[in-house]
């Protein structure tokens, strides 16, 4: 019989390497080392934000381990790199979106189990990076989290903000403004890059002159430089090898302290440079009012764009000697017109700092370069004062004379004498205070120019571009906007993922196509019946949620009517709240009624200068102190607004939505993408024929959209015969009833100065047509609230809405790019076992 020192020297044990293993037992030992040697920390001090960190250092592990395999692969095979250009990207928590992407859900909860901790806990303690606004910055971190599935090569490049959007807090109804300080306990996923930093010149002026070979030169002489330093968040895609890369850039001083001056005592002095060059970074959107605001935030943009292309250009000559193949490995899109400096700085680079030909430069340039037009709104297409362009960026502004001055020319010969055409075109607006204007130096600059919704496009090219589109039509096209479904179904929704993936597998996460094997099931009742409780469930959690931040109590079995988004004026979130006074009054009416219960609820941020958008928060939380007090309401109507929306708050309200409101007027919502996060959770729709409410009610069947509103066409006819609001008011009882309530002060205290400007606004100038659409609005909403009382009919309707929405996954979005604009490949990452070894 064998000795147990013979029977153990046979044993082979499998022993996963700490930074790369997977299985909980290795996850626990890696935890609890993160704990103690990156936190500092042992079990019995650790706070839960210390075992946060130690989690997030632990899953960015394995992450690294792909990313480093990602990028050898790139620089081995001379891809090509897809690079987008974004002033936000709001990436939302990082925690619980790697671990569904590294199929990690299970070992690490139970890892964390058997270190003492509660999973969900640690998943609440991470802070939300506040690094955008809205629809534009979350659009690009769902395409960049479907760059990173799709195995494409991306660099995602923006600011890394030091304080992101506001957090918002409601004070006695008003939105009250509080700094976002979202860094404060440190950001464990990203890695700070100080040896990769560029200097970005701003102000000055330049000289002409000539080389050694007689060619003429222009050096740029600036006032002051300012240093970018990046930071790398990683960005992995779901169940592949590819870890793609965000990377942000922070402002830092060239020169951070003034050694003279410190020494003769100015103490002050000797850090003002630093000072003044982190203020680039500090902060998302400075308001740009006044003239210093508006000159920061055109260095904010320069800046982002400088330090983005000079780090292209450096990488691609790390494997070529020459960049006359640069737009062959690299493509750079231009998210909306922040950074649409990228086209005369690109140029500065290579004519400039590379001595290369103009025309050659120029080829280079346009066929590097992509721009995706995000708005219909004149105001939102920038337009920088020439004064203030020349005093910050003197060279890019003779960059772009001379593209005007060649463009122009192009466009005297395709239409001899047209000077109006002329004008209009031109990069420089002549017409009263002159102006840079932005939208046209990308239209220019780029190969391609595409809209973000089939409406939208068709606005574009027949309104906001027309005359570029006519000149060069063959630049143009669709790309309709996706969002994930990773993190808006599979990561938010756990109750409907589960279902979904019992009846038909889980191929849909990757590929939303695969949801229509749901439509097999829309009738059949236990399926309903499961369905119906999760979604009660998800109620329950936002009921929860509710409760506990603003105190007011909900009943999970009503209709769930949820309208969440920025807060503008052509949102028209004050028409559901018309709507919510007339389903008042008809309650005060007739207290016995049977009345479909309804919660409402409202979340997004106003503008923090924009009065009226903030007078119609005052206005929900009015009309919510008044109804929801009201004893004859009996609770069947609730109106709730939830402070600071953001994506974490958006991961319990999108899969708990019953009705989903995106009742823009139509032709001013370039697409929406919370309209397709809503459908893809199983709300259906009321909503305008405006973005892309078009085409998924085009997807999904008419029959399971509830229409409302004037078309584009109609708004159009209507405001130019002369539109006079207050007819509707004078024609239509229940719609004077609530204008005159909102008046008079009945949700004020009886103020009827309150929300006079609201209420003059509504009556004498629309701009939205509220009023207009509110009859058809109500009546619609009726429509819906009977429907809502037969749960059979409801829940078939709202299974067909998840089971059609593969169209708008933001996968398909970015396969249509790869294949029409960038001409980007996927490339698979082959992952080596690391560390592996045996105990013998």
């Amino acid at each position: 019989m064998p000795s147990t020192d013979e029977i153990l020297s046979r044993k082979h044990v499998l022993v996963e390497d700490d930074r790369t293993g997977t299985s909980h037992e290795t996850l626990r030992r890696a935890l609890l080392d993160n704990l103690f040697y990156v936190q500092g920390k042992f079990p019995d001090i650790a706070t839960s934000n210390d075992y946060y960190m130690a989690l997030a250092y632990t899953v960015r592990d394995r992450l690294l381990h792909r990313w480093v395999k990602t990028v050898e692969t790139w620089l081995h095979n001379n891809v090509k790199v897809v690079c987008y250009l974004s002033a936000e990207f709001l990436m939302g928590p990082h925690l619980g979106n790697n671990l569904l992407n590294l199929d990690l859900e299970e070992p690490v909860r139970q890892a964390v189990e058997a270190a003492g901790r509660d999973l969900e806990k640690l998943l609440r303690q991470e802070e939300e990076p506040g690094l955008g606004n809205g629809g534009l910055g979350r659009l690009a971190a769902c395409y960049l989290d479907s760059l990173a599935t799709l195995e494409v090569p991306a660099i995602g490049y923006g600011l890394r903000y030091e304080h992101g959007i506001f957090h918002q807090e409601i004070r006695d109804g008003w939105q009250v403004e509080l700094t976002d300080n979202w860094l404060h306990l440190g950001n464990p996923w990203e890695i700070i890059r100080p040896e990769i930093a560029f200097e970005v010149k701003l102000g000055g002026h330049t000289v002409w002159d000539h080389d050694a070979d007689g060619r003429q030169q222009v050096r740029w002489v600036p006032d002051r430089v300012v240093k970018g330093t990046p930071y790398d968040t990683l960005i992995s895609g779901y169940r592949v090898n590819t870890c793609n890369t965000l990377r942000l850039w922070k402002a830092e001083a060239a020169e951070s302290f003034d050694f003279q001056a410190f020494n003769t005592g100015d103490y002050y002095g000797a850090v003002d440079e630093k000072v003044a060059s982190e203020n680039l970074t500090k902060v998302l959107y400075p308001n740009d009012e006044p003239v210093a605001g508006k000159r920061l935030r055109l260095e904010q943009q320069y800046f982002m764009v400088s330090c983005s292309l000079q780090n292209i250009v450096d990488m691609h000559l790390l494997t070529f000697d020459k960049l006359d193949n640069l737009h062959e490995l690299w493509a750079v899109q231009l998210n909306d017109t922040h950074p649409a400096i990228a086209v005369a700085e690109l140029m500065r680079l290579l004519v400039d700092e590379h001595r290369m030909e103009w025309d050659r430069a120029w080829h280079i340039t346009v066929e590097t370069c992509g721009y995706t037009n995000h708005t219909l709104l004149p105001e939102a297409l920038e337009k920088w004062p020439l004064p203030l362009f020349s005093r910050v960026l003197p060279r890019h502004l003779e960059i772009i004379y001379e593209i005007n001055r060649r463009f122009l020319d192009s466009v005297q010969q395709r239409f001899p004498g047209d000077n109006e055409r002329l004008a209009r075109m031109s990069l420089i607006d002549e017409g009263g205070a002159k102006s840079v204007r932005m939208a046209n130096l990308a239209c220019v600059g780029s190969h391609a120019i595409n809209g973000v919704a089939a409406l939208h496009t068709e606005l574009v090219k027949k309104d906001v571009l027309a005359d570029f589109y006519e000149m060069m039509p063959e630049k143009f096209s669709n790309k309709t906007n996706g969002v994930t479904p990773r993190r808006f179904v599979a990561l938010s929704n756990p109750g409907l993922r589960h279902l979904v993936t019992r009846h038909i597998g889980d191929d849909w996460v990757k590929n939303l196509d695969k949801l229509r094997g749901l439509e097999a099931f829309a009738e059949k009742p236990d399926f309903q019946k499961e369905w119906q409780q999760v979604k009660r469930d998800n109620k329950m959690r936002l009921t929860e949620y509710i409760r506990d931040r603003t105190g007011v109590e909900t009943d999970p079995d009503s209709l769930f009517d949820i309208l969440v988004k920025r807060i503008h004026e052509y949102k028209r979130q004050h028409l559901s709240v018309l709507h919510i006074i007339s389903l008042y009054n008809r309650i005060k009416e007739k207290p016995e009624a049977n009345v479909t219960p309804r919660t409402f609820i409202f979340g997004g941020k106003a503008a923090p200068g924009y009065f009226m958008a903030k007078l119609i928060i005052k206005l929900i939380n009015s009309v919510a102190d008044v109804v929801n007090t009201d004893a004859d309401v009996g609770g069947r109507l609730k109106v709730v607004f939830l402070p600071d929306f953001d994506l974490k708050s958006g991961q319990l309200i999108y899969p708990a939505a019953d009705l989903s409101e995106q009742i823009s007027m139509a032709g001013k919502e370039a697409s929406g993408t919370g309209n397709m996060k809503f459908a893809m959770n199983g709300a259906l729709t009321i909503g305008t024929l405006d973005g892309a409410n078009i085409e998924i009610r085009e997807e999904i069947g008419a029959e399971n959209f509830f229409l409302f509103g004037l078309t584009v066409d109609e708004v159009k006819e209507r405001k130019a015969r002369g539109y006079h609001p207050k007819e509707h008011y004078d024609s239509d009882g229940e719609l004077k009833r609530v204008i005159d309530q909102i008046r008079s002060g009945v949700f004020s205290n009886g103020d009827a100065s309150l929300f006079a400007p609201l209420v003059d606004s509504l009556l004498w100038h629309d701009d939205y047509l509220v009023m207009a659409d509110y009859r058809s609005y109500v009546d619609c909403q009726d429509s819906a609230a009977q429907l809502y009382q037969n749960q059979e009919k409801w829940t078939r309707s709202a299974i067909l809405n998840v089971a059609r929405m593969g169209k708008f996954s933001s996968d398909r979005s970015i396969r249509e790019y790869c294949d029409d604009i960038w001409k980007a490949p996927a490339v698979t990452i082959e992952l080596e076992p690391r560390g592996t070894g045996s105990i013998h």
